[in-house]
């Protein structure tokens, strides 16, 4: 169909935001009317839409005419309206530029001036952004900040502005980061002290909330400006870097003008940033610069360096959590629930560090988890934070702690034996990672036997397949303190992930349904998954990775899957299509587990198929894809695999995930996933389905192919129709939602 033109009735197919017009009503009618979708305006928007309209209309109106005659034309209008007082004096449209001050005749203005929306791209024949923010600052009455870093060669281009803005008592507000390590402390020293500006800090070293360039200057006229775009603070970005800049006003966009103060403020009051004081903060700040210029590790991976371990913002609010809860409530049994890659183990030692404060001892302690591995970096982690290399011993594969003071023990080896050799008050403090298992007869035994002052319970999922939720079992219904997957993502902890929802065309609707475990029976899913419909689905994998995946032949993953054999068939179907694989199982002997893990560590390899292997505590930050190759309905299954590539890593932006959805029979549920995925309530499931999930944390997206929404979106609408059994849970997700529940139809 051809294209219309603004002012043509013959309106085609598409999108619009257009005034209904008589001309366009004529149009529509000769439509279907199941074709046309419009809407009434908002009474608070109708006035800026009904402007625009009558604005162009003058417009188009106006030109043609002489001076005069646009003058008179303009007045006749502004009569009409009753607004004489804004009639325009003389014979011809003219314009107040500036009110110099006494004894000046030199113009302050932009050479853009401060009304139209301009884009700066610093190239040649027009003004560079460094030209046009000195022009701003000297008519600013206060100025607003935001760099991702700042250095002082960008600072040395307008250092004579800031000292003017200093005499003249502006307000100068500057928030920053150490994000990798690219701030200059002398950039910062100078701000503070020659230039008179109050700035904040961001000091996370491995990623950062702020990655915005802006300014924003505010004028008693009411002429307010912002610039937005890709220049930090540096010499570059100001004068000759290929930077693109956008300059918005109050007079042309006041409502993004006022989206721009109501966010700077917002970030200005976050308890990420702190104030910075040269005096009492420069070693602090040298110290994160130096560690974020060298970052390559996750949050939990910290090596023993010497320098001391500061938490980060989420970190101390947890620890804050948790002494309330001992000191003001005299409860010593706490769970923290923290999303996989935010530093549950980190947050363990720092609060096991202020115990060792308050009694001015190391308490003794017993750390207790179910993998070696994890109980090694969670020694490593306990020293690094206590600044003691010495502390601490293994309890695990025949290593036996000497003084038992202070023990990281695998599950394992206490209940093989090991328990009884301790009294029930052995320990001070006892810590529980992935508390989630603690319904498991070895974890019980455990928890059954010591005695201990401080219990602590770390998880990313209280809630077990079982329906289970060990809040309820062993902490009264309640946590300390909890950091969901999506809080986690929106403070930019982890990695953002996109989602890819495909079909694989496999029809699993007859398969054997095992009511008692809530699950397809795995011989039911065999025969599928590595028969000729597998064959057939391998091909649609391999496809969708070639399709999703910037560089399958750069890419390092990891498959699950729903057996051994089928993790085994995958592994073949891979390498048969170039595609380095390998077998991780659980009879996998350590020696070849830890090659193989190697080997994608080092790009050797391009996926590791398993089945449950890697569930849990694995520590491969290089994880960028994730395939999800079996169906499942357990959110806690589904987070865990998910967090297996959620960890941050030097030139890793995203983490891919494809899942491969097939037609499912009744009882299966999506919902459990997608809630635990976009952190969404049941009541508003549905409309995210529709709509796309439009309100993921920045970066994260959850994309779902035709017909794998069509065939999720049916099942979740039978899922939540009304029933008995879902009733408590509609309504606490209601009140999730900040919603009231409500009886009316």
């Amino acid at each position: 169909m051809g294209k219309s033109s603004p002012g043509n009735g013959d309106l085609s197919e598409g999108v619009y935001e257009r005034l209904i017009t008589e001309e366009v009503l004529a149009s529509l009618s000769q439509l279907p009317q199941d074709q046309v979708i419009s809407e009434y305006l908002d009474p608070a928007e109708a006035p800026q839409a009904l402007a625009k309209h009558v604005s162009g209309i003058v417009q188009r109106a106006l030109e043609g005419l002489d001076a005069e005659a646009q003058l008179a034309k303009a007045n006749d209008i502004l009569g009409y309206l009753g607004k004489s007082e804004e009639n325009l004096p003389g014979v011809k449209p003219e314009q107040l530029l500036e009110i110099t001050a006494p004894n000046s005749t030199a113009s302050l203005r932009p050479e853009s001036g401060l009304t139209a929306p301009v884009l700066l791209t610093n190239a040649h024949g027009e003004p560079s952004l460094g030209a046009e923010v000195k022009a701003e600052l000297a008519t600013a009455e206060s100025v607003d900040l935001l760099s991702a870093f700042i250095r002082w060669t960008g600072l040395r281009t307008i250092e004579a502005e800031l000292l003017r803005l200093k005499e003249r008592g502006v307000r100068l507000r500057v928030l920053t980061t150490t994000y990798i390590g690219a701030t200059e402390k002398r950039a910062l020293d100078e701000l503070v002290r020659r230039f008179g500006a109050v700035v904040k800090i961001n000091y996370e070293t491995n990623s950062t909330r702020l990655h915005a360039k802006a300014w924003m200057f505010k004028r008693h006229s009411g002429l307010n400006t912002a610039y937005v775009g890709s220049s930090n603070l540096s010499h570059a970005a100001l004068i000759d870097g290929l930077e693109w800049n956008v300059r918005i006003s109050e007079a042309e966009t006041p409502n993004l003008m006022r989206k721009f103060e109501s966010t700077f403020e917002s970030y200005w009051n976050l308890e990420d940033f702190q104030v910075y004081d040269p005096e009492k903060d420069g070693d602090k700040l040298k110290d994160a610069l130096r560690q974020s210029a060298n970052y390559d590790k996750a949050v939990d991976e910290i090596e023993f360096t010497g320098f001391q371990v500061r938490p980060y913002a989420h970190q101390e609010q947890i620890l804050e959590a948790l002494a309330a809860e001992r000191h003001e409530h005299n409860r010593h049994r706490n769970l923290v629930i923290a999303a996989t890659g935010t530093g549950k183990t980190v947050i363990a030692a720092l609060d096991y560090e202020r115990l060792f404060v308050d009694l001015g001892k190391y308490p003794r302690l017993l750390f207790v988890a179910h993998r070696k591995e994890i109980l090694q970096q969670s020694l490593k982690t306990y020293r690094a934070v206590l600044s003691d290399g010495t502390f601490g011993e293994l309890l695990v594969d025949g290593q036996k702690p000497s003084e038992n003071k202070h023990v990281f023990a695998s599950i394992q080896s206490l209940t093989a034996g090991a328990l009884e050799s301790y009294s029930p008050d052995a320990f001070d403090v006892v810590v529980i990672d992935e508390f989630h298992h603690a319904e498991a007869p070895t974890y019980r035994a455990v928890l059954d036997y010591f005695k201990p002052k401080e219990l602590l319970g770390l998880t990313a999922t209280p809630e077990r397949g079982d329906n289970v939720d060990v809040k309820d079992a062993y902490f009264d219904g309640r946590a300390a303190a909890e950091i969901r997957l999506w809080d986690a993502l929106d403070a930019d902890l982890l990695v953002p992930f996109h989602y890819f929802g495909i079909s694989d065309n496999t029809d699993l609707s007859g398969a054997e349904w095992n009511s008692r475990k809530g699950a397809y029976e795995i011989s039911a899913l065999n025969e599928i998954y590595t028969g000729e419909a597998g064959l057939l689905r391998a091909g649609i994998i391999g496809k969708a990775l070639s399709e999703k995946v910037t560089s399958v032949a750069d890419m390092r993953a990891l498959g699950f899957c729903a057996s051994v054999e089928h993790a085994r068939f995958m592994t073949e179907q891979f390498n048969a299509m170039n595609i380095p694989s390998r077998l991780v199982i659980g009879d996998t002997s350590k020696e070849d587990r830890q090659e193989s893990l190697t080997a994608l560590r080092r790009g050797e390899v391009r996926c590791l198929f398993t089945v449950d292997v890697f569930n849990e505590g694995l520590d491969i930050p290089q994880v960028d894809t994730i395939l999800m190759l079996r169906p499942t309905q357990s959110s806690t299954i589904f987070l865990q695999q998910l967090g297996r590539g959620l960890r941050r890593a030097p030139q890793k932006s995203v983490l891919t995930v494809l899942d491969f959805i097939g037609f499912q029979r009744k009882e299966f549920k999506f919902e459990n996933v997608l809630r635990a995925m976009a952190g969404t309530s049941r009541s508003k499931l549905v409309q995210d389905i529709e709509q796309g999930f439009p309100f993921l944390p920045a970066g994260t997206q959850i994309v779902l192919d035709r017909v794998a929404q069509e065939a999720i979106l049916q099942n979740v609408k039978q899922q939540l129709k009304l029933s008995k059994k879902n009733i408590p849970e509609d309504v606490a997700t209601y009140f999730e939602a900040g919603e009231k529940p409500s009886l009316s139809l």
